[in-house]
């Protein structure tokens, strides 16, 4: 962020000092749910699957809620509610824009997630681009570039060797044209915090530009366009506390507008006319709407936007203290299991978010996840996260072991190709993650109290 907007984010924030074991976490939809037990009676359920998607903040469903009554097609009427909807709609382009600490002649484009956002990207890079990426990336990062020549970079094992391994690979690189380097900020898998900084200079230095998946970075930490030198920085509502299938697309306008519409339709045209042979001449925006064709998500927008001013106005300095008293809690209390080893790239001093992957000797990953679920209601994951060459590189399998996204074939007591993950953020409280370590504890030392079969490739409670 520039020093006017952390200026306003520490005006607003709770004081660094503050212990953050006494901080509060943020309201969340779904703090009060109650689940059944397969062992009887009922618990409060404890969501620690934050990084597959993250409960909507109360803030945000409040101001949707407000808004919903007055909803109306934006760019597209005269009417009052029209006229409001695309006053909002434009405002939240500008609310994330600042969130993000765009320069002024970024853009902002919404799409429908990170995943769409990154093949948004992939699908208006110039021609004879080069695509540099580390195999440790979601697969949202990884897949999307198959329209051009795509080098996978190997899975550093420190910070530095990740940013050596990218300048070598820029420097051999031949002929020497555009390029682009897609990397995340924190990893999906074992939520650990990746040199963007650093990275971004390498690049820049070789030629190169560089979009970042801030898809597990900006619910946590904040993200300054800016400050990381980064071309671009795509990021999902649903992990940020906002719900409603939205992302966002931001950076450099000049790919984007000379690129063909991601979609062709309404809203990216800006004249269309029938030529005298008989086709049809259109003339497209250059403008973010370039690449919003047809009736976009008002309200998943708007809810993005009310969860960048929610985390701002909560005070980053605050939501991170918070919540590595959270890992730390996790991490001392899963180090106290012999049994359990947690998956780590950069090592167990690396700074991270709030996930955290691990593996229990003796147990099918998802038999142990199913135990959480069914015998003390934590909701966790279980799989290969959608990053399988990164997972498969930590658990040391072969490239071609058979495993699925949170599909695995074994059965419970097999050894299974998959990870455990726990996750959690600004609206976890202290008793989620102290009641997993505690179940964590109990499996390992005294196994399920229940029986459970395979279902579909799951493990599921045998009833």
């Amino acid at each position: 962020m520039s020093a006017s907007l952390n200026a306003a984010a520490t005006a607003v924030s709770a004081p660094a000092a503050v212990d953050p074991a006494c901080a509060e976490p943020l309201p969340v939809l779904g703090r009060d749910v109650t689940v059944p037990l397969v062992t009887g009676g009922e618990v409060t359920y404890a969501a620690l699957d934050y990084a597959a998607s993250a409960p909507a903040l109360q803030r945000v469903w409040d101001d949707v809620a407000a808004y919903a009554p007055y909803y109306g097609s934006v760019h597209r009427g005269a009417g009052y509610l029209s006229q409001l909807s695309t006053d909002l709609f434009e405002q939240s382009r500008a609310t994330v824009a600042d969130f993000l600490d765009c320069r002024p002649a970024d853009q902002v484009v919404f799409t429908r997630s990170t995943t769409d956002s990154l093949n948004l990207l992939a699908a208006a890079l110039p021609a004879d681009c080069q695509v540099f990426v580390f195999e440790t990336e979601h697969h949202a990062s990884l897949l999307p570039w198959t329209n051009a020549q795509v080098t996978y970079l190997n899975a550093p094992r420190t910070p530095d060797e990740a940013v050596a391994g990218l300048e070598r690979a820029l420097a051999d690189r031949d002929p020497y044209g555009p390029a682009l380097v897609c990397v995340t900020g924190a990893s999906n898998v074992t939520g650990e915090l990746w040199p963007v900084k650093e990275l971004a200079a390498a690049a820049h230095a070789h030629g190169a530009r560089i979009v970042l998946d801030a898809a597990q970075l900006a619910p946590h930490h904040p993200v300054s366009v800016q400050e990381l030198d980064v071309d671009w920085v795509a990021f999902s509502g649903h992990k940020l506390y906002a719900p409603f299938g939205s992302g966002v697309l931001a950076g450099r306008a000049d790919w984007l507008q000379e690129a063909e519409p991601y979609l062709a339709g309404g809203g990216a045209s800006r004249k269309v006319a029938r030529r005298e042979d008989g086709g049809v001449d259109v003339e497209w925006h250059t403008t973010a709407a370039r690449h919003e064709a047809g009736s976009p998500n008002v309200i998943g927008v708007y809810s993005i936007a009310s969860a960048c001013k929610a985390l701002r106005e909560a005070g980053f300095d605050s939501l991170v203290a918070r919540e590595n008293h959270l890992i730390a809690k996790v991490r001392e209390g899963l180090a106290e299991v012999p049994a359990v080893r947690v998956l780590s790239l950069f090592g167990d001093d690396a700074p991270r978010v709030g996930v955290i992957s691990f593996v229990v000797d003796g147990w099918n990953s998802s038999h142990f996840a199913a135990a959480l679920s069914a015998e003390y209601g934590i909701g966790v994951r279980d799989g290969l996260f959608c990053a399988h060459p990164l997972v498969r590189t930590l658990l040391g399998s072969e490239p071609q072991a058979q495993g699925e996204c949170g599909a695995p074939e074994a059965a419970p007591g097999e050894r299974s190709l998959n990870a455990i993950r726990v996750s959690f953020g600004a609206g976890t409280p202290d008793e989620h993650v102290e009641r997993f370590v505690r179940a964590v504890k109990e499996l390992v030392a005294d196994g399920a109290k229940w029986q459970y079969r395979t279902e579909e490739g799951r493990c599921v409670p045998a009833v």
